[in-house]
């Protein structure tokens, strides 16, 4: 392709919750000691890496502009998630030209922030610019996803197949899973006899549908992939989505392949394939929505994640896409549109920035530990911890603010609000400490 800048890639449409279809229609239903293994926190023997490690954002450039991404690492920010677009990369058979990434990764690599790039769209020299459906188009994708993992091979590029293939807008004119699993399938082992080394995910579905996922294991694609990567966008609360984390890693465990046997001929079991949420945010201009509690759901979605094992959460999106007051699309991000190239923050920062910030300074170094039983089921109370140190943090799903005792060590702790500010110290006596929960996450340490 020519040398042209690539600027406002879009992405995707968010709609209201579209979780095709309920999980009893895909497994059998589960007993209470399954449901318990399901209960929030409890759902995943696989561990979240310590914090900012496994956090990024989605972005829609491959040039940032001037200041950008130094706003982009100082929220903490260590993963960008970027559409790594068929059609643009290649624009004559065969010949492929990766120049607009390097010059992202140019930008990203002073600090020290990784890219998650999806292979993604069709391209109008195959197929007309249709997703690749046909024997020929597959292959074309596949040695041009090979391409492209090999230009960037050794630098720790996360390669995702594809984005939300179960969605029209994405897969027009109707989704299917057998068309889109016959590619990924294509493109694995392509990855596997070109580039064994580079890390491969999918199928990042539009919500957990349940249904195309399996679709894909059926196929055999668990075989290949090191994660499988979702979009658990919902309207309602962060924290529901523990359950289908837990689902979801059970019907993976299900057809998650045998990679060896022992001497004895008994199989052992295979590698763990950990769950990526590749896309989540709120729209702040959703219904009950607005930007302090887009702030609220950015922390309450992260502590969602790390409790329940998921190895990558990517927020969306970085920047607002618009100012447009009556379109959800134009307000996910943690800035606001306008650039201003006279001010050091060159981007207008919303509640969302801060609470990423503080989220990913304050817990800083730490991994989840555990769910503390304090109050309801809709009280969360989740401590972290970096060698002796423990950190705490603490919210309520009830719209109701009320008090709860929090068993802690006597002593004076201070207490941080979700976006930083100082809410000063509460004490702990020999019962704990009282603090009064809300929906917006409270910090202690």
């Amino acid at each position: 392709m020519s040398s042209a800048v690539i600027v406002s890639i879009p992405m995707s449409k968010k709609f209201p919750a579209i979780l095709v279809l309920l999980f009893a229609m895909v497994v059998p239903s589960l007993g209470c000691s399954r449901q318990r293994a399901c209960a929030f926190g409890r759902g995943s023997t696989h561990p979240a890496p310590s914090i900012p490690a496994g956090l990024g954002v989605n972005i829609h450039f491959t040039d940032p502009s001037p200041g950008e991404m130094k706003m982009i690492a100082e929220a903490g920010f260590r993963w960008v998630r970027m559409d790594l677009k068929w059609d643009l990369t290649e624009q004559a058979k065969g010949r492929y030209d990766f120049a607009a990434y390097d010059r992202l990764m140019a930008a990203l690599e002073p600090f020290g922030i990784h890219a998650l790039f999806i292979l993604d769209y069709g391209n109008p020299l195959y197929d007309g610019g249709a997703p690749p459906r046909t024997e020929a188009a597959q292959q074309a994708f596949a040695r041009w996803a090979v391409a492209a993992a090999q230009h960037f091979a050794g630098r720790e590029v996360i390669w995702e197949i594809y984005n939300e293939p179960n969605h029209a807008q994405f897969w027009p004119p109707r989704p299917s899973a057998r068309d889109y699993a016959a590619l990924a399938l294509k493109v694995a082992r392509a990855f596997r006899e070109s580039v064994p080394d580079e890390n491969l995910v999918g199928p990042a579905t539009s919500g957990i549908d349940f249904e195309f996922l399996e679709t894909c294991f059926k196929a055999g694609l668990l075989e290949y992939w090191s994660a499988v990567s979702v979009h658990p966008y919902r309207q309602g609360d962060p924290e529901t989505a523990a359950m289908d984390y837990c689902r979801l890693r059970q019907l993976i465990d299900r057809y998650s392949p045998v990679r060896a046997r022992s001497s004895n001929g008994s199989a052992n079991p295979g590698r763990e394939v950990s769950i990526i949420s590749g896309e989540w945010g709120y729209s702040s201009v959703w219904r009950g929505m607005n930007d302090e509690r887009q702030g609220q759901m950015l922390a309450r979605s992260w502590l969602t994640n790390a409790a329940n094992g998921i190895e990558l959460s990517i927020w969306y999106d970085w920047r607002d896409d618009g100012d447009d007051g009556g379109d959800p699309e134009h307000h996910f991000g943690t800035v606001a549109n306008d650039y201003h190239e006279d001010r050091e923050r060159v981007y207008d920062i919303k509640p969302a920035y801060l609470a990423a910030k503080t989220f990913t300074s304050f817990f800083g170094g730490f991994s989840f530990e555990k769910r503390l039983e304090v109050g309801g089921d809709d009280d969360y109370v989740l401590t972290f911890r970096r060698g002796n140190e423990v950190r705490v943090a603490a919210w309520t799903a009830d719209n109701r603010a009320h008090k709860v005792v929090i068993p802690l060590m006597a002593g004076s702790y201070t207490r941080v609000g979700h976006t930083g500010e100082d809410l000063g110290t509460v004490t702990a006596g020999q019962d704990g400490a009282t603090i009064t929960l809300a929906t917006a996450p409270l910090y202690l340490r």
